[in-house]
């Protein structure tokens, strides 16, 4: 059974979906007032993990995900750009939409945008009001936060302290400092829509109540996000929502996954230490960003390192993405190895069910193991250092296989090819002819060491003749001269490649 730690009640709880066989997810989705940096593709690459998860488990997954196309930030961005506010957010909803498929994040079943539900957005404050837990005031609304005693115990904020500790705008008519917005009076220039307190627009926290209520009903099994929404946009989720239907939970479970820092530090615009997704999936295979994330268990942090010039600030290489890469070079090659030993040994396909008692046990309970560590909290950290152990050990039996006997070594060999195939396929890694991604490396290599692959080809092509004449010193020093270049020659059953050195 799938077990998730749960940031309200601070435990790992059995995942047991509201209606069987289903699960319904809410994921909060960006504010699109600029293009994507690579913090948001930590809680979308998190959701998209848990759902390829459960569906490989037999559970149907609908994820919804909203765009928040309606913010003071996307305003405030149009005003600087002089574009139509509506314009720039649909803009970079689309650029959104293309960079996660950049990734190869599956699309959420729904996508809700905030523009888009303003009617439901007016009628759940309309019921809150009714209900006497929001009131009117200016042609603005607020949330009573004390008519909702259990609030802060998702973060563990205390309302006294809150207040205290409160600024208050002069022109804000709130009961208290600690109550939040549901609807904003209209100010001059922005978008507006009529609304019984007059034209305005909806505050942040009620747009993902209505969203998710309407789509996935008052309550649902699971909402995700990254910690820095926890407050006070997931705890006013769910005072405004447990507020207004009385039931137990609004979520069943909060699945928050852990920031990104740069170097250590805080990634922040204000900082200049972002990186736009853009960009940087013109530079690195979408695998890569998906091993370098999925390295790190999803709740925490993860050190986004880069390589900086004499100048202690200019950035001359990304750290993290160039090991991710190295290690899903390595696992490629791993498996171009097991592909190649079972094309000889005569191996089909998957016909390797060897039982595990026939096989070395090191390998016997591999994809078991792999499988817990998915089931424990989606422990993908763990899960990928099992695959690792795995191919370390295929690599030792095709180098020599010494002390082991023949056909347990043959055995195993066909069950690892199959076993590193499994659970890492799911969550979207090594899905590809090893030869596909290796080649494609070797080419982004090539040309960020300005090499000319096809003078090196022809240069190979000179070292094969010289060695079907068996002018060996010829050969060796092609290999030598290519070495100096920063290029292997790997000779093997079907003749020589080369891969570029990292």
């Amino acid at each position: 059974m799938i077990a998730l730690y749960d940031t309200l009640t601070k435990r790992k709880a059995p995942l047991r979906p509201l209606v069987p066989g289903q699960v319904g997810i809410y994921l909060c989705g960006p504010t699109v007032y600029n293009s994507a940096h690579v913090g948001h593709a930590r809680p979308e690459m998190t959701i998209d993990v848990l759902r390829r998860w459960l569906e490989a488990s037999g559970l149907k997954a609908t994820v919804v995900r909203n765009f928040t196309d309606v913010e003071d930030k996307i305003i405030k961005r149009a005003a600087e750009l002089g574009e139509d506010p509506a314009a720039l957010a649909a803009r970079y909803a689309v650029e959104y939409v293309a960079d996660m498929d950049s990734l190869d994040i599956k699309r959420p079943s729904i996508e809700p945008r905030v523009s888009e539900t303003i009617p439901g957005i007016i009628d759940y404050i309309e019921r809150l009001i009714a209900a006497g837990k929001a009131y009117a005031s200016g042609g603005d609304v607020y949330f009573a936060v004390d008519s909702f005693p259990p609030y802060g115990q998702l973060s563990g904020q205390n309302v006294a302290d809150l207040i205290a500790g409160a600024r208050v705008d002069a022109n804000e008519d709130k009961r208290s400092p600690a109550d939040f917005a549901l609807w904003k009076g209209a100010k001059a220039g922005e978008p507006s829509w009529p609304s019984p307190w007059g034209p305005g627009r909806p505050g942040w926290h009620i747009e993902c109540s209505a969203m998710a209520s309407q789509h996935l009903g008052p309550s649902f099994d699971i909402h995700g996000g990254g910690l820095d929404l926890v407050f006070p946009h997931h705890e006013n989720e769910i005072a405004q929502s447990q507020a207004l239907t009385g039931a137990g939970s609004f979520a069943q479970l909060w699945t928050h996954n852990g920031l990104i820092k740069v170097n250590g530090e805080k990634m922040a615009k204000s900082l200049g230490n972002f990186f736009l997704l853009g960009e940087l999936v013109k530079r690195f295979d979408r695998e890569t960003f998906r091993l370098f994330m999925l390295l790190t268990h999803y709740r925490s942090h993860i050190n986004f390192e880069l390589a900086l010039g004499d100048d202690g600030k200019s950035v001359v290489g990304f750290t993290s993405l160039d090991d991710a890469e190295k290690r899903l070079d390595y696992f490629y090659t791993t498996l171009e190895r097991l592909d190649q030993w079972a094309a000889s040994a005569g191996v089909a396909g998957d016909d390797v069910a060897a039982p595990a008692s026939d096989v070395l046990p090191e390998a016997s309970d591999l994809d078991a193991r792999m499988r817990a560590a998915m089931d424990d909290d989606l422990n993908t950290a763990q899960a990928l250092a099992d695959a690792g152990e795995g191919m370390k050990l295929a690599n030792r039996l095709l180098d020599s296989g010494k002390g082991v006997a023949k056909d347990v070594r043959a055995r195993t060999l066909a069950r690892l090819r199959k076993d590193l195939r499994g659970v890492p396929c799911v969550l979207g890694l090594l899905t590809r002819p090893p030869r596909d991604f290796l080649d494609a490396r070797r080419a982004r290599l090539v040309a960020r060491r300005g090499l000319d692959a096809a003078a090196i080809e022809r240069r190979l092509a000179d070292r094969d003749a010289a060695r079907k004449s068996k002018d060996f010193k010829l050969s060796d020093d092609i290999r030598a001269e290519l070495k100096a270049l920063g290029v292997e020659v790997m000779d093997g059953p079907t003749g020589a490649t080369w891969r570029v050195v990292d």
